[in-house]
């Protein structure tokens, strides 16, 4: 039998606009260290390496390195307060409904944690679309490192040769390839047109994945 399809997602930037809570979270910090605050516009492009790097990120564009307190600082309290303003971007459950139906399987590939990740998903009513979240803890090594996605894949049961992979950072596309996995830019995220490069495609919105998914497959 031919295993079923399986499109696996970025978070930030792609699955969800979670950038409000992200630039709370980060300018709550930096009020508490007395240093002045983000915009989101500055924040957009620190997203997508993990937590660590963009605490180090902020806190270097205020001219101050920041310290392993500041991270866990960082992490307690974006964990409380992720879905305050979070939400998915347009047209997301009609999209993987109709990409469900058509036999497509979802998983999570993303350098966010998998608690922060699952939070996240619960909150928006999102968990259940599915069948596999690797975060950015769950293997020995995290985006653009190859073992990532490889892990991800193989925690859903599918191949290579049968998956998609969706994001808006350039990690996103170079993991996949890495894995030898075709990828789509999502241009409704945070990154910019040179972040496409390299894209086997580019989305400009969600909806446009049912159609050019499935041109994607190469087995």
């Amino acid at each position: 039998m031919t295993a079923p399809p399986l499109l696996v997602f970025d978070l930030d930037g792609t699955l969800i606009d979670s950038l409000p809570d992200l630039a709370a979270a980060l300018n709550r910090l930096l009020a508490a260290r007395s240093l002045p605050e983000l915009t989101p516009a500055e924040v957009a492009p620190m997203v997508g390496d993990g937590t660590k790097k963009l605490v180090e990120r902020a806190f270097a564009a205020r001219g101050r390195a920041a310290e392993a307190a500041d991270h866990d600082a960082f992490v307690a309290d974006y964990t409380a307060h992720a879905t305050v303003a979070t939400r998915p971007f347009p047209g997301v459950e009609e999209t993987l409904a109709a990409l469900r139906d058509a036999g497509w399987r979802f998983a999570i590939c993303t350098n966010k944690t998998v608690a922060a990740t699952t939070i996240v998903l619960r909150a928006l009513v999102l968990a259940h679309w599915f069948v596999a979240v690797g975060g950015g803890d769950s293997f020995a090594a995290h985006k653009p490192d190859p073992r990532h996605l490889r892990g991800t894949i193989e925690m859903a049961g599918a191949n290579a040769g049968r998956t998609v992979m969706v994001g808006d950072h350039k990690n996103d596309i170079a993991v996949a390839k890495a894995c030898g996995v075709a990828s789509i830019f999502a241009a409704w995220g945070y990154g910019n047109a040179a972040t496409a490069d390299g894209a086997t495609a580019v989305a400009r919105r969600f909806e446009e994945l049912v159609t050019i998914a499935p041109s994607l497959l190469r087995e």
